[in-house]
């Protein structure tokens, strides 16, 4: 395993970078112009804050890699984001429950990570907190409206849960890396953040009549590369091809 704290910021950035850039495919083409706004600034979001880990992991790693190459030069088993963010958008109820989950869980991930003994995890953490914290207030407020609106929004946000709910659990499952990072004071267990994601996770899908899933069965390997989806592939190929083909260009 190389550097844990290279492969924690890589994880933290590749988490961002993957969602924001399929938040991104939404651009000119959402439901109506104030969500296609908002969702164009939820990338925009998301974007920089993979420009901040990916960035601080590029310093750690030492061998001249910034942002750009990290996100644009390695290939799909070097990604290390979990497997939630890399699902394919579907219809407009997918992704905001996409979001939602994710939302949840990152909003309590980085209020944790503001107390890391690494001073710059804890700023990047601050920093973007502002940001998510928003995020949640959105898709939380989207996912009740939608589930408790019209019988054909509530089975499309129904739909929804049941299809993304079994990525929910890579979020919380603890490997070496974590704990490397946990002994080093530098982020939380976050097998202990599950009871407040569950609490409002439940709070939510009972305001939007939606049932959560009973299955605890959850995909994992993302976060360790060690299984991706094959969206992520395509998705790569579409996001990577012009730094691929023309390295190093300039405008």
């Amino acid at each position: 395993m190389s550097d844990p704290l290279f492969e924690f910021l890589c994880r933290m950035g590749d988490n961002t970078l993957v969602l924001g850039h399929r938040v991104s495919e939404w651009c000119g083409v959402a439901p109506v112009l104030e969500e296609d706004i908002a969702l164009a600034n939820t990338a925009l979001d998301l974007i920089g804050q993979t420009t901040l880990w990916l960035n601080l992991a590029g310093e750690v790693e030492g061998k001249g890699r910034d942002a750009d190459a990290l996100a644009f030069r390695r290939d799909v088993w070097d990604f290390r984001n979990v497997l939630l963010v890399e699902q394919p958008n579907g219809d407009f109820g997918q992704t905001m429950m996409r979001q939602f989950l994710f939302d949840v869980w990152h909003k309590g991930y980085l209020t944790a990570l503001q107390d890391s003994k690494h001073d710059q995890i804890a700023a990047v953490a601050e920093k973007s907190l502002k940001e998510v914290t928003y995020h949640l207030e959105r898709t939380m407020d989207t996912v009740i409206g939608l589930g408790d609106g019209t019988e054909e929004s509530h089975n499309r946000m129904q739909k929804a849960l049941d299809k993304l709910y079994p990525y929910v659990g890579e979020l919380f499952v603890r490997d070496d890396v974590d704990d490397a990072m946990i002994a080093a004071g530098i982020a939380p267990d976050p097998a202990a953040l599950r009871a407040d994601f569950d609490a409002v996770l439940d709070a939510v899908l009972r305001e939007a009549t939606l049932t959560k899933p009973e299955s605890d069965f959850a995909h994992k390997g993302g976060k360790s590369g060690q299984r991706h989806s094959e969206h992520l592939g395509h998705m790569l190929a579409q996001m990577q091809w012009l730094q691929r083909t023309y390295p190093d260009a300039t405008w």
